[in-house]
């Protein structure tokens, strides 16, 4: 624990006076963006130097699934908080079903499952029904205030997925659907996860746990990741968010010169198509190795000194 602790404080440590944009790799990635027909919002730190690239990372754009990162982080915070426990048992109906991403729709009902189960479920297959039956855990009000107590003035959680919006909602609900946020939002709310302002590291490796098990690896991962993450953990912790014209991920990667966030947003997209060709995800994954490349020549660190095998 001692050598994470280290890490830790090297990595991370504070650094915000030397904080300076790239300028270089600016001019490349809107370069690769200018290319693309649709639209694009980004954000990367490298959290060992402070640098930083930003392409219209203030700009309020649709979360699709990655809104489901606040909501594990709320989670988590109400288990710290002693308010849930991860074994808390979690009926799954009929009616809770949904469409979509994710495999609980495709088992008998009733089923019982933990709170662990549902989040695991949520992050890892972004499992629709499981971030429902999570929301009703832990309560959208819970998650736009924790959301809010991060500063975060342009992030928020409208609604249940493929559910109906329920009472009065912001005006803006039905132009960004389930939520909204900013490149540069989403980015800060996985920075807090890495940094584990949660302040239990237990709880913050089970967060990444998750997120380095995420199944959709064609955004970040897809030209940075070089080992078979079906047998080893990932060095990417990651969120996805995908509808027809949307192509989001927001990822913490791990390299051998310290954790970098990459949080890129795209949407209005032509292409609208769901394969692994798709334009939009390809800008992302060329990006997102522009930015390692830039930072990390000697590419993705061998291991997290944090890392368990499973929390």
């Amino acid at each position: 624990m001692k050598t994470f602790f280290a890490f830790v404080t090297l990595a991370l440590s504070p650094i915000t006076a030397l904080a300076a944009t790239d300028t270089v790799l600016q001019s490349k990635i809107e370069a690769l963006a200018a290319q693309h027909h649709g639209k694009l919002t980004l954000y990367a730190l490298n959290l060992k130097t402070g640098t930083t690239v930003a392409i219209n990372a203030d700009t309020a754009v649709p979360t699709a699934s990655v809104i489901k990162l606040p909501i594990l982080v709320e989670a988590m915070e109400q288990v710290r908080a002693g308010k849930r426990k991860l074994s808390d048992k979690i009926t799954l109906q009929k009616d809770d079903v949904v469409q979509g991403s994710g495999i609980l729709q495709f088992f008998d009902t009733p089923l019982s499952v933990t709170l662990k189960d549902a989040l695991t479920f949520m992050i890892v297959e972004s499992d629709n029904t499981a971030t429902n039956l999570v929301i009703d855990q832990v309560g959208i009000k819970n998650v736009n205030d924790r959301i809010a107590s991060m500063g975060l003035k342009d992030t928020y959680l409208y609604k249940k997925v493929f559910r109906p919006a329920v009472g009065t909602m912001p005006p803006d609900q039905k132009k960004f659907g389930l939520g909204k946020t900013t490149a540069k939002e989403m980015g800060k709310v996985m920075e807090s996860v890495v940094r584990c302002d949660l302040k239990d590291q237990a709880l913050c490796d089970a967060m990444l746990y998750m997120l380095r098990n995420q199944q959709y690896r064609n955004l970040v991962p897809h030209y940075i990741e070089t080992s078979d993450t079906s047998e080893g953990l990932s060095l990417i912790a990651n969120k996805t968010g995908s509808l027809d014209e949307v192509r989001n991920d927001v990822a913490a990667v791990y390299s051998k010169n310290g954790p970098i966030i990459i949080s890129a947003f795209t949407y209005d997209n032509q292409d609208k198509s769901w394969n692994n060709d798709n334009a939009a995800e390809m800008l992302v994954a060329r990006i997102a190795k522009l930015v390692i490349d830039a930072w990390s020549p000697q590419g993705l660190a061998k291991q997290i000194p944090s890392a368990t095998s499973g929390p």
